[in-house]
């Protein structure tokens, strides 16, 4: 038994080690994506120059919210707490699936409103397209966390497992939280 217990032990730090590599891989490349911005922005007549839509706000502070939430859950899971686990988690979904509606409403509201297409003659604004939407794909990655990590305190499983899901589902979306605040100011910064 307490091989097994060992051997769970290893797999899971593989696994953490894993995701801290994949968290490295995406900040270089949300890093890579925003040096692009700035160096093509520097060139003559290449400014963002729009004003972003208010739900990329309203997003900000949803994701913001999630993340409280999320460690509201991981608080619980550490007390044995399962119901308010399970309750908190459900809150983070919603509030997770709330940022993909704004994230989406961002984009009817640049296309559709502002005349601003994913194609445009100034990369720059092609540049909004291509972060928000990269970092959009993560959140949906996060959301199958989120789900996991309930499934997860649902079917009750060892306490060990389920704080190791607790725990990469709160650094995964805590990045996620963190990537979307600078790439929210980073835009705001240049508009």
């Amino acid at each position: 038994m307490a091989q097994t217990q060992q051997e769970d032990r290893l797999n899971l730090g593989a696994k953490k080690f894993i995701m801290w590599i994949f968290i490295f891989t995406s900040f270089m490349l949300f890093a890579a994506l925003t040096s692009g911005f700035i160096v093509y922005s520097g060139g003559s007549g290449h400014g963002l120059n729009i004003t972003l839509p208010s739900s990329f706000r309203y997003s900000t502070i949803v994701l913001v919210l999630s993340s409280i939430t999320l460690f509201l859950a991981a608080r619980a899971a550490k007390r044995l707490d399962y119901d308010k686990q399970q309750r908190f988690l459900w809150v983070t979904i919603s509030l997770g699936v709330a940022f993909l509606i704004l994230q989406v409403y961002g984009w009817y509201t640049l296309s559709y409103k502002m005349h601003i297409y994913l194609v445009d003659p100034n990369a720059t604004r092609s540049f909004v397209y291509v972060m928000t939407f990269l970092h959009l794909l993560h959140i949906i990655g996060g959301i199958i966390w989120l789900i996991s990590a309930l499934s997860g305190s649902i079917k009750r499983i060892p306490q060990v497992k389920n704080l190791y899901r607790m725990e990469m589902t709160s650094i995964f979306w805590h990045f996620l939280d963190i990537i979307w605040i600078y790439l929210y100011v980073f835009l705001l910064l240049n508009q």
